[in-house]
């Protein structure tokens, strides 16, 4: 295979990788909606749960090996981004804290893409806790759980920043006819997520704080919050509807987005 067909592969899994994301936010904004409204089936879940939901579906073991083939292209492109930087967020403080961030999701959608593979081979639990929660109920593992809250409050903030200025469509090439509703539709869904984030890291820090680290709190729990608030179900509803909306951004990163996995790299 030479450099430009490896090349289109690797375009190709990327694009898979960005179908297979767009498919989980769906299941989860879609559970979620469902609780909301009261609907038997609704559930607020998290990664892990959106794929054990898959798996109950029929030909679900095919529809999870689907699922890891696009979570490992994901993560490639991940890396591919944080490495050689096809996208040009550079080598200032900002670009490097960008750059951080795509290299953390390549590891956690590589991780989900594990625990998903065990799943299908009959060596996982089912269970979507976290590991290494001893870990977090030491002094050092507070402390970094704080720091990973900080962060995570930023990612949030940088969604919600990304949503508001539609600053995805410089790297999207979105068909006019499809612009005039795709537009909103993306804005919503980065917002809804990044409400989300936000939520995650002060559920962070506010383990941190009480010494209470445990489990690692995450988008069930973040959704959880918000049901159990002043007029939760409808908080949730715009949040739930935020998610699947952020889902089928996804879809359209995975038809429209412009990708440059190049060795060279250019920009």
């Amino acid at each position: 295979m030479n450099k430009v067909e490896l090349d289109q592969q690797l375009k190709r899994w990327a694009r898979l990788g960005y179908s297979a994301r767009g498919v989980i936010y769906l299941v989860i904004g879609g559970l979620a909606l469902l609780a909301a409204l009261g609907e038997r089936g609704g559930k607020t879940t998290d990664s892990k749960g959106a794929v054990l939901k898959l798996l109950e579906q029929p030909f679900g073991s095919v529809l999870i090996f689907l699922l890891i083939v696009g979570l490992l292209g994901y993560s490639t492109w991940r890396l591919i981004q944080c490495f050689k930087d096809p996208d040009g967020h550079g080598s200032t403080g900002k670009g490097l804290a960008v750059r951080f961030g795509l290299l953390v999701s390549a590891v956690t959608h590589l991780l989900l893409a594990a625990w998903a593979a065990k799943l299908l081979m009959g060596n996982g639990d089912g269970s979507s806790h976290s590991a290494g929660s001893s870990f977090l109920t030491t002094d050092l593992g507070q402390i970094a759980l704080g720091i990973a809250g900080i962060g995570v409050i930023a990612t949030g903030f940088a969604h919600i920043y990304k949503g508001v200025t539609a600053r995805f469509e410089r790297y999207m090439t979105i068909p006019a006819d499809k612009r005039n509703w795709a537009r909103p539709v993306c804005q919503f869904g980065l917002i809804a997520r990044g409400v989300v984030w936000l939520i995650i890291g002060w559920l962070f820090i506010k383990g941190a704080w009480l010494a209470k680290g445990g489990e690692i709190e995450g988008t069930a729990e973040a959704l959880q919050v918000l049901r159990e608030q002043s007029y939760g179900p409808w908080l949730l509803g715009i949040v739930a509807a935020g998610l699947f909306a952020f889902g089928v951004y996804c879809l359209m990163e995975a038809a429209y987005r412009r990708i440059n996995t190049s060795i060279a790299g250019s920009r």
